[in-house]
């Protein structure tokens, strides 16, 4: 694997900069691409202090000439991409309605109840880039790389709500259910050039924004944690360390030559348990 490359969307974040390290640690070159150089620093300082090879890259993923300039610099500092995770996502507080359900007082716009009808349509509109075009946009651009070599692999970040709209979450819910179809037409369009394309839905993972809203001040587990465990056969949160079996699996040409098009969920059971 000396010379094969892998570029990273999402780096700094909780999962996906385990997934970074596992890779470097496995003798990928590793191209660590977010919009925090801070967050993304610290990972590839890890990655070097660990005798491996990375770099930091800060872009916009949404943004097509952010991410060419992005792949302009990993060609030249490490070589073409062969391997792309798609980790860059996230939701935000504005585009979430307070309420679960249809609430009379929204129609106020008063302040006094925040609902589908009162949200910020601008921000509901990024949400949905974010996830979908975040992860489109990086196809378009490393899949040409992988293209020209006719070899690769492309890993997607689905999620729960690809299978289930979970409550209050719908411009996320909306674009991760994209994922799904997105991951299995460009498996069938990339095909004839010998790139791989599946995707990973992880369940209910901890990192810092997740903590903040399964858990109170006192440590205690907020309602939504209840509900969520109550729903998880399991009975406990995914750690990040935990995605890492499955995306080594998916892009080893040797166990997962024959897989292309899937999304696997990685959820300690949820979809298995409808809460009845």
């Amino acid at each position: 694997m000396k010379d094969k490359i892998a570029v990273v969307t999402g780096a700094g974040g909780t999962l996906c900069s385990a997934m970074a390290k596992d890779l470097a640690k496995h003798g990928y070159k590793v191209a660590l691409l977010g919009r925090t150089m801070e967050k993304l620093k610290i990972v590839e300082e890890e990655i070097k202090s660990d005798g491996g090879v990375a770099i930091s890259v800060s872009t916009d993923v949404a943004n097509e000439e952010s991410v060419k300039k992005a792949a302009a610099i990993v060609q030249k500092e490490l070589g073409p991409c062969t391997v792309l995770i798609n980790g860059a996502g996230g939701n935000q507080s504005n585009a979430l309605p307070d309420i679960p359900e249809f609430d009379e007082r929204e129609l106020e716009n008063d302040g006094a109840v925040k609902g589908f009808f009162n949200l910020d349509m601008d921000v509901f509109q990024s949400v949905i880039d974010i996830n979908t075009m975040g992860t489109v946009i990086p196809c378009f651009v490393f899949g040409r790389q992988m293209a020209g070599q006719k070899n690769g692999n492309i890993v997607n970040f689905a999620s729960m709500t690809s299978y289930r709209p979970i409550t209050r979450v719908a411009a996320y819910a909306m674009a991760k259910n994209g994922i799904v179809s997105f991951t299995q037409w460009l498996a069938a369009y990339l095909a004839p050039a010998n790139i791989r394309v599946n995707a990973i839905a992880p369940g209910f993972f901890l990192n810092d924004r997740s903590r903040k809203i399964m858990f109170n001040d006192d440590g205690s587990q907020t309602e939504r944690a209840q509900n969520i465990l109550g729903q998880t056969p399991i009975k406990r949160f995914g750690e990040a360390e935990e995605l890492i079996g499955c995306m080594n699996w998916l892009i080893d040409e040797k166990n997962a030559g024959f897989v292309t098009g899937i999304t696997v969920p990685v959820d300690g059971g949820f979809l298995s348990s409808p809460g009845v």
